[in-house]
């Protein structure tokens, strides 16, 4: 499922709403998305950085429907096309930011 990191959405947001409306034939609806990825993937990502990292959670079915209802990628071309978007964060560059944020927050 395509998943994005908050400041590539606020950037989304921002370089949006400062682009040349006469480039944009969608208006200002767009899909936008950055990375794909499995809860596996992103604590094998985690064990780089600390490497007896552990994860364990239970798949809430009614959340897991609503998810399974929804297509597993979205098509940003329009965005990237129109405007240019392209988002910052992978998910290892994700992955170290979130965790350097939350080592300043300890």
């Amino acid at each position: 499922m395509d998943m994005m990191y908050m400041p590539d959405a606020l950037n989304a947001i921002v370089d949006l709403m400062e682009a040349d409306a006469d480039k944009l034939s969608h208006r200002n609806s767009f899909n936008v998305t950055a990375m794909s990825f499995e809860p596996e993937q992103i604590a094998a990502e985690i064990r780089k950085h600390i490497p007896g990292f552990e994860i364990s959670y239970e798949v809430d079915p009614v959340r897991q429907a609503i998810a399974d209802s929804w297509p597993n990628s979205i098509d940003a071309s329009a965005a990237k096309e129109e405007w240019g978007f392209k988002a910052d964060f992978d998910l290892a560059k994700m992955t170290a930011d979130m965790l350097d944020k939350l080592r300043t927050k300890l």
